[in-house]
């Protein structure tokens, strides 16, 4: 009988071991909290409209956003501040394709400075010029998605469109784990109403204000989320060790 009645504490013991939540690593402590990654540069222009080039909406946007963010309290890391080809400066990868090297560059340079959170900065396009909206694109992680999910509810209300967060698992500046990482496409260049919010300065900062609105939420959940689940954490150690206590 008292075999049978330590079994089942033992059982309970680890089933508690496995139900025990893990600690949200969202927001670790690093030199950077945010890292820019401004699309595209130098003779790889992004998309285009007329005598306008994605390339320097990224940009014009991005420093907009930088001074933003470093205003609200956070120090901001801009992987390019002027008009240049990052496949340029490779130091990771001897690859004869000049796209490959921009994107191991901008991945690479992540993993190095070790930021909380990348911002991949992008211009839409599509064949339809009634297609409008910011689409924000996210890892297969529940940091990233709940990042895009608070980028694009911000977004939607300032241009007053609907879209959905796309899991972006094709993507390969999303395809690895140093941080909670998005691609931020800010609207298309094909759509006259998405084109003048892209390049007017003033809808510019508003964009700006947007996506750092939602950076600021998505700090404030994720330490309710780390704060929850470290009560929670102590709860279940509590528990086990009055358990252990009676084995």
């Amino acid at each position: 009988m008292r075999n049978l009645q330590a079994f089942f504490r033992i059982t309970t013991f680890m089933l508690i071991l496995i139900c025990i939540p893990t600690r949200s690593e969202a927001l670790p402590l690093t030199p950077f909290h945010i890292l820019i990654d401004v699309g595209h540069g130098g003779v790889d222009s992004g998309t285009s409209f007329g005598d306008l080039y994605e390339k320097d909406i990224n940009l014009q946007i991005a420093k907009r956003l930088y001074q933003q963010l470093t205003a609200a309290g956070y120090t901001v890391a801009l992987n390019r501040h002027k008009d240049v080809a990052l496949s340029d400066d490779n130091r990771w990868l001897d690859n004869r394709s000049r796209h490959i090297r921009d994107l191991a560059q901008r991945k690479n340079l992540a993993k190095e400075i070790g930021p909380q959170m990348m911002l991949s900065l992008h211009v839409n396009w599509s064949p339809s010029p009634r297609r409008r909206g910011a689409i924000i694109l996210h890892q297969n992680t529940e940091e990233s998605y709940l990042l895009a999910g608070l980028l694009q509810n911000s977004l939607n209300k300032l241009s007053g469109s609907n879209e959905k967060p796309v899991k972006g698992k094709t993507y390969y500046m999303l395809r690895h784990n140093y941080c909670p990482s998005v691609i931020v496409e800010m609207g298309f260049i094909s759509n006259a109403q998405d084109r003048e919010m892209l390049t007017n300065p003033k809808a510019q900062e508003k964009i700006a204000q947007a996506i750092t609105e939602a950076v600021s939420e998505y700090v404030k959940l994720s330490q309710n989320l780390k704060t929850e689940a470290s009560v929670q954490e102590s709860w279940w150690r509590k528990l086990m060790s009055s358990l252990l206590d009676k084995l």
